[in-house]
């Protein structure tokens, strides 16, 4: 059972060929495989498979729209075994595994996830580190909301980008730094009854803004890509904008969001560190 090790802005995955999603992806299973200590270590697990395949071994009961039978599909999980409808820097890292690995030929091509169809471009590409564009859809507002982070309360912009998230702006880079955004946080159930990423971020300054984020199934990560989406769309709307680019730095690097008023675009790199092997029968046992 092979394995690829990746992150996008230090957002880490374990990648799982399985073209043909054959695989049992267990809850258990993948908190196991996620665990730093008793696993390999992630921030989620990226199955790679098609679109037919996953829908014929019943890991959604229909075809995302705008998914086709025949396109790659991102599987992807969370560090606590839920299943995600999508990830910003999972799909950078996916897209790279595709080449780096010969299954994709393209430069350019489409990547299925629960949230749809995501066009990706790889400008540049070898078997460690690419830079990748995704086409992350529409990010829609739905009002704002509140949460505590750290102990503090904090106001956002509710953004839809595939997965919910709150973005709040306006905290200095002093109290960003000084922040416990690892810690328990709470939010309105009612308004997010799956659960919410919550990015908190300064205000723009110089067409770049810096961003934490607690993410929903994994507590702080070092990087959120759809979270730097919502998090320039909750920036640019602050400066009373509906479009732009934004740099967006995160413990992790650095990446550049458009918001266009159609679609959003992120470019960021990813790095495939590792490849190896898995033994069965530490898989099999992590199932229950």
């Amino acid at each position: 059972m092979i394995f690829a090790k990746g992150h996008g802005t230090q957002n880490d995955f374990v990648v799982l060929p399985d073209v043909e999603a054959r695989l049992s992806l267990a809850p258990a299973a993948v908190a196991a495989l996620c665990d730093r200590r008793r696993g390999l270590g992630a921030d989620g697990v990226l199955r790679v498979t098609t679109a037919g395949a996953a829908l014929a071994a019943g890991v959604f009961d229909r075809m995302p729209d705008g998914v086709g039978d025949g396109d790659w599909y991102m599987d992807y999980r969370n560090a606590d075994g839920s299943i995600a409808q999508m990830c910003g820097n999972g799909v950078r890292v996916f897209a790279h595994y595709l080449r780096a690995s010969g299954l994709e030929s393209a430069d350019e091509f489409v990547v299925g996830s629960l949230a749809g169809p995501r066009p990706v471009v790889l400008h540049r590409s070898d078997a460690t580190i690419a830079d990748v564009t995704v086409d992350m859809g529409k990010a829609n507002q739905f009002g704002t909301g509140t949460a505590v982070v750290g102990g503090r309360s904090f106001t956002g912009l509710a953004v839809d980008v595939g997965n919910p998230h709150l973005a709040c702006v306006g905290i200095s880079g002093e109290e960003l730094a000084a922040l416990d955004v690892a810690g328990p946080v709470s939010f309105d159930p009612e308004q997010f009854p799956e659960g919410v990423n919550i990015e908190v971020l300064t205000a723009a300054v110089d067409g770049a803004v810096s961003m934490r984020v607690h993410e929903r199934g994994v507590g702080e990560t070092r990087s959120c890509g759809t979270g730097t989406v919502a998090a320039a769309v909750a920036a640019l709307a602050a400066d009373g904008a509906d479009t732009g680019t934004l740099r967006v730095r995160i413990p992790g690097g650095e990446v550049a969001v458009t918001v266009t008023e159609s679609t959003s675009y992120l470019r960021g790199p990813s790095v495939l560190v590792a490849h190896g092997e898995l033994s069965e029968e530490w898989w099999n046992s992590a199932q229950s």
